[in-house]
């Protein structure tokens, strides 16, 4: 069983933080800019815990300027990925980090990440859309500015709205305005919930924000009753297991419960969230959970289907994407 080949779609990244280690180093030393702390001895990214860690993705993030930069990083992440199988996925996006919350400028940068993506989707095979995303430790007030460049963009390449950061930051009843604004307009909604937040915190996504699809949202495992509501709202996991342990929740593969989740019937799914910073890759992922849990490609197969199914994308491009998995 070689999954390697196996086609694959990805529904949890995030662009910056898929940004391989030398690109980084390489923009770094193109502009001159001292990223001391953020790389270790062996020229990985160094972080000691999720908190640190949003700090070493905001210092490597702060080398990313224009929207140039943001064509080559785009380039460079979908070149990786499809080196993976990967022939669809989904990367969060910000206008925080995009030209400061400008509309006019983060205009400029969806037309440069669309335009790198028409070129790799022509190179590699790989479709590349965008989902927006407020930064959640960021103030409130900026969600708003957030939520009114994703409405104004929403269509081919911008297809949903998310949010990220910490979770320990506000609640998310506090970003409801945000995404009122984006589900009025026709957008598909999804949220971090479930990581370093607890059950409650999916439960909370799922009634505030009225999401159909979930970042992470492992940790419902520790409350039967949240499980049983993923089910009966039919609201979809983007799973990243690699990530998880990276970051501690969980000790091992064997002990990450997407098996239970998916046993109890929770629609899951495999992304790599921040693969380089998390030393993994979609291959990984997938080779991973196989020895983990005894899958079989046909359990992969049923993943991706509920992947492309719960993608963001138009149904002109979902219907090419099962038919790919056919």
């Amino acid at each position: 069983m070689n999954l390697n080949t196996l086609p694959k779609i990805e529904l949890h990244t995030h662009l910056e933080g898929a940004a391989p280690p030398e690109f980084i180093r390489r923009l770094a030393q193109e502009k001159h800019i001292d990223l001391s702390g953020v790389f270790d001895d062996e020229g990985n990214y160094a972080f000691d815990n999720f908190l640190h860690f949003l700090k070493v993705y905001e210092a490597a993030t702060a080398v990313l300027q224009t929207p140039e930069d943001y064509h080559r990083l785009t380039l460079a992440v979908l070149e990786k990925s499809a080196a993976n199988g990967v022939i669809y996925t989904e990367t969060f996006v910000s206008p925080d980090f995009c030209g400061g919350g400008d509309l006019g400028a983060w205009k400029e940068y969806v037309h440069a990440m669309q335009d790198a993506s028409n070129i790799a989707e022509n190179a590699h095979g790989i479709v590349l859309k965008g989902i927006v995303t407020p930064i959640r430790h960021f103030e409130v007030s900026k969600a708003k500015k957030v939520a009114r460049c994703a409405v104004e963009t929403f269509g081919d390449w911008v297809v949903g709205f998310g949010i990220a950061g910490d979770e320990g930051a506000g609640k998310f009843s506090d970003f409801a305005y945000a995404y009122d604004m984006a589900r009025e307009a026709g957008m598909h909604l999804t949220a971090h919930a479930g990581e370093f937040g607890g059950a409650q915190s999916v439960r909370s996504a799922i009634r505030d924000l009225g999401v159909s699809r979930i970042g992470h949202g492992v940790r419902a495992i520790e409350d039967m009753s949240v499980v049983e509501e993923l089910v009966k709202r039919d609201v979809v996991l983007e799973v990243c297991p690699g990530s998880n342990i990276a970051l501690g929740l969980f000790p091992s593969w064997q002990e990450h419960p997407i098996a239970r989740l998916r046993d109890a019937g929770v629609k899951v799914t495999v992304s790599t969230d921040d693969p380089p910073f998390f030393h993994t890759t979609m291959n990984d992922e997938y080779n991973n959970l196989a020895r983990a849990f005894a899958w079989g490609e046909d359990v992969f197969k049923e993943i991706t289907i509920t992947a492309a199914n719960a993608a963001f994308c138009d149904e002109a491009t979902r219907k090419t994407l099962l038919e790919k998995l056919e």
